[in-house]
């Protein structure tokens, strides 16, 4: 078998374009499941802009995600990012991928469900934490036992996750591959 990543499709690509219309595709699941990385090419092979939600809270608050946390709580940072996301939902189409508590929130879930297509990147605990155990930036695994913590966000938001339009399963594979599974999974929604 050859690791050649075959390009995907311009049917595949124009037929995920119609069903996407003028809403935006919101990627939501737990941090490392890959919603950044896969966002940002999946935006690419759709011509349409991408934009993180968690780089855009910190752009206007001019603070990090932790310092936002330590400083407000996650109450008024949940707050300041469903009014974020609202924002940037107000245009379309682009790409947005949230943070992983973002779609959590019911206000900034019906926000989603108003002006876009949801899709959720579901990804095994191992897989997760192999892509978050080496970094220092998530204010959520600053406990006595991370792992254990980023096990009970899954059973707590799995549930909740389950509700987005789509589900592609993120695992270890090339990220290409990750797009065309997500963008075939679109191109199976109705024109609206």
């Amino acid at each position: 078998m050859s690791d050649v990543i075959e390009p995907v499709s311009e049917a595949l690509i124009e037929q995920a374009k119609a069903a996407l219309g003028r809403r935006n595709l919101v990627f939501v699941g737990l941090m490392g499941a890959g919603k950044s990385a896969v966002g940002r090419m999946t935006a690419a092979a759709l011509g349409v802009p991408f934009i993180d939600s968690d780089h855009e809270i910190e752009r206007v608050s001019r603070m990090t995600i932790s310092e936002l946390f330590a400083a407000y709580g996650e109450e008024e940072f949940r707050s300041l990012e469903a009014r974020v996301i609202k924002r940037l939902l107000q245009s379309g189409p682009r790409v947005v991928s949230t943070g992983g508590g973002a779609y959590i929130n019911e206000r900034t879930r019906k926000h989603i469900k108003r002006h876009g297509l949801s899709v959720w990147l579901n990804a095994e605990l191992d897989v997760l934490w192999e892509r978050v155990n080496k970094r220092d930036s998530r204010p959520l695994l600053k406990t006595e036992n991370p792992k254990q913590t980023l096990e009970n966000l899954m059973h707590a938001r799995y549930p909740i996750y389950a509700e987005a339009d789509l589900t592609v399963l993120s695992r270890d594979v090339k990220k290409e591959v990750m797009v065309e599974e997500v963008l075939a999974a679109l191109a199976t929604i109705p024109k609206k």
